[in-house]
């Protein structure tokens, strides 16, 4: 398959990540720099190296800015971070929003909302705008799959999870996240629905591809409204549906039904996903 050339005017997929990322870092390294400049040069380095909050910051940043490892490629649009790198952000971002939060919420609740609205003034909004920046990095690096749901090119993401298959081979590669679960034969994979799952009565259609060798007829695709592939809702308490990839190989000894991954239906392109790669499935 022919490859876009990569150039300034076309950035390779995640490079927006990986800026975004950075500015929020920089926002944070200029914010900081510059409540430490109104402070004596002995004080603020004293009370830096007797601060654990003060030496996680830094860490924070430094991983934040440099980002080691980061690198935009197009086979993985939705991971251009490491996955330790993205594990740690989130670490300390979450570890960060949680001071942050508490330190505003206990300056309302001794000060009262008078004196709280005119500190957010005199500080032109950073009470509110830093814990929306560490929020902003827990939600940059959140649990993603490689790519998107791609049908035509045999490509589904549920959940967190990335489910490729190559009609040459007949093989499927599983990830979870930049993680590689797997590699399977096709014809051993099969797709389990939750037990008591609710199923609409007029399910939506599902476009499906003929899973087959290149110049190979494929099957024909299986019916929208068949059973095994029900259209799945949100339940009557709110408990998202799951969905289970099994593999069964008759070869490997001891390995026989094993489930591959299990993951919640959280949205409508984790169930058409779903759907569409129970049907691709079945035609192998």
């Amino acid at each position: 398959m022919a490859r876009t050339k990569e150039t300034r005017a076309n950035a390779a997929p995640g490079a927006g990540t990986i800026f975004t990322l950075r500015a929020i870092g920089l926002v944070l390294a200029a914010r900081w720099l510059f409540s430490m400049s109104q402070m004596d040069l002995t004080a603020a380095v004293t009370s830096m190296a007797s601060s654990p909050w003060a030496c996680i910051n830094l860490v924070f940043l430094f991983l934040l800015i440099f980002l080691p490892g980061a690198r935009a490629v197009a086979e993985r649009p939705f991971h251009p971070l490491p996955q330790w790198l993205r594990q740690a952000l989130r670490l300390f971002a979450l570890l960060g929003f949680l001071f942050a939060a508490w330190s505003v919420g206990a300056f309302v609740a001794s000060a009262g909302w008078r004196r709280a609205l005119q500190a957010v003034a005199a500080t032109n909004g950073w009470l509110l705008a830093a814990p929306v920046l560490y929020a902003a990095v827990i939600w940059i690096c959140r649990p993603l799959p490689l790519w998107r749901t791609n049908v035509a090119a045999r490509r589904f993401a549920i959940g967190r999870y990335a489910v490729s298959l190559d009609p040459a081979t007949r093989t499927v590669v599983v990830w979870a996240e930049r993680r590689k679960v797997g590699q399977y034969d096709a014809r051993e994979l099969s797709v389990r629905w939750a037990s008591g799952a609710p199923i609409r009565a007029t399910p939506a259609p599902t476009h499906a591809v003929a899973f087959g060798a290149a110049g190979e007829p494929g099957m024909p695709a299986a019916p929208a409204g068949s059973a095994a592939a029900p259209a799945l809702t949100r339940g009557v308490l709110g408990v998202r549906p799951k969905v289970e990839l099994l593999w069964d190989s008759p070869a490997a000894a001891g390995h026989n039904r094993q489930t591959v991954f299990r993951a919640a239906l959280a949205t409508e392109g984790d169930r058409v996903a779903a759907r569409a790669l129970d049907t691709t499935l079945r035609q192998v």
